[in-house]
């Protein structure tokens, strides 16, 4: 298999397991680094430097005012995911933890 369509495979499988991939506004912000407690992820700064919950920013998602993100679930909980790309340093599990 080529390269290429190795990594089209990758990138389509992980677009696969999103819920939702909204569309984000012209003004979206980006998740810069995640406030965790206890080594799991409660919250995200993002771009501007605001800090928000993690149920905050899938709010936000939803609305388009978080750019790079798709909106998946683990049972009842919903979270945001890395929008696949050609980079490993944006996706959020390699973000810095930052104080909430």
């Amino acid at each position: 298999m080529k390269n290429i369509d190795k990594n089209l495979l990758d990138e389509t499988l992980a677009r696969n397991t999103l819920d939702d991939i909204p569309t984000p506004k012209n003004d979206a912000k980006e998740i810069v680094g995640l406030t965790k407690s206890s080594g799991r992820i409660t919250g995200y700064q993002l771009s501007d430097g605001s800090t928000v919950s993690k149920e905050e920013g899938v709010a936000m998602a939803k609305d388009g005012e978080i750019r790079g993100v798709g909106i998946a679930h683990r049972k009842d909980t919903e979270y945001l995911k890395s929008l696949p790309d050609d980079s490993e340093n944006n996706n959020l599990g390699n973000l810095p933890s930052v104080s909430g």
